[in-house]
């Protein structure tokens, strides 16, 4: 299925987006890229956070901290229908104020569904191992 690829292929590019505007600090990514009805759930979070929180908390992080360098390893993309299902392992180097540059390695599973304007994310989990 030539399609499915080219659904792969641009719902991966939607997760590279993500990395890539948190890593040169755009703030406009909460906005662009997850659905109204977003509920994500990262490891380090108590509970899932919604797109409001999500912006909150991406605000918060960008003001002590910032991604210094990453690299991601897609591990399997599920194209079903208009939902696509987007499993990856990840290194990241982080700098917090005040603190040494900080290296960590994680895995994420992201779901997005097909909108207009491309892929958005409707939810994830994951985040550095433990």
């Amino acid at each position: 299925h030539a399609q499915n690829g080219d659904d792969e292929a641009a719902a991966w590019a939607t997760v590279e987006q993500q990395w890539n505007a948190v890593r040169h600090g755009e703030k406009d990514w909460v906005e662009d890229l997850l659905s109204a009805d977003f509920v994500g759930w990262p490891s380090n979070s108590p509970a899932p956070r919604n797109k409001s929180s999500t912006r909150l908390w991406n605000d918060f992080n960008a003001r002590q901290s910032e991604l210094l360098e990453y690299e991601l390893y897609p591990q399997s993309i599920l194209i079903h229908g208009n939902t696509a299902v987007v499993h990856y392992l990840y290194s990241a180097v982080n700098k917090t104020k005040g603190q040494e540059s900080r290296s960590s390695n994680g895995r994420y599973t992201d779901i997005l569904v097909r909108a207009d304007e491309g892929w958005k994310f409707i939810a994830w989990h994951g985040g550095a191992y433990r």
